[in-house]
């Protein structure tokens, strides 16, 4: 297994209006490459967002964008940088954990959704601190998740994220 190290270079999205927080582990090659969230063409996070809050999917980045704060809805990742094979979170080492306070302490997060087990993982070891809101561990959206159909997935998250 061949790694680099890579530093995650593309900034949050979030506005002071911001109330649900949603975190990935780190982006994938596909996202590095498109400098945005879920880039990856077979990642259902898209049509997940899309779906749990009515909106017609999303399919541009400005339209990602627009789409993220019209919903209230911040996006980021737990990992700042690390050293990993290709997109697997398997294979993810040396981990610098973001700063969550950056987000927290310019909106209004209500809830923050975990997209994924490693995230969760990862977030509960670099990233909790008391005080924060509440935090929930989101079945991932990832094509790996092949046992999670968008209806199931839609389902789910809409339930832990309280919508």
């Amino acid at each position: 297994m061949e790694y680099t190290h890579v530093v995650h270079t593309f900034e949050p999205i979030y506005d002071a209006r911001s109330e649900i927080l949603i975190l990935g582990s780190f982006p994938s090659v596909k996202s590095r490459e498109n400098a945005f969230y879920y880039g990856h063409p077979q990642n259902r996070f898209w049509k997940v967002t899309a779906g749990i809050f009515g909106e017609e999917v999303p399919v541009t980045i400005p339209e990602k964008r627009e789409f993220l704060l019209h919903c209230h809805v911040a996006v980021w990742d737990v990992i700042a940088s690390c050293d990993i094979a290709g997109s697997s979170d398997a294979s993810i080492k040396n981990v610098i954990a973001n700063d969550m306070n950056r987000i927290l302490a310019h909106a209004n997060i209500r809830r923050i959704g975990v997209n994924g087990a490693t995230a969760y993982r990862l977030f509960l070891k670099y990233c909790m601190r008391d005080g924060m809101p509440k935090v929930c561990r989101l079945p991932s959206t990832s094509p790996a998740n092949a046992a999670w159909n968008v209806e199931r997935l839609k389902e789910a998250w809409k339930e832990s994220l309280g919508l």
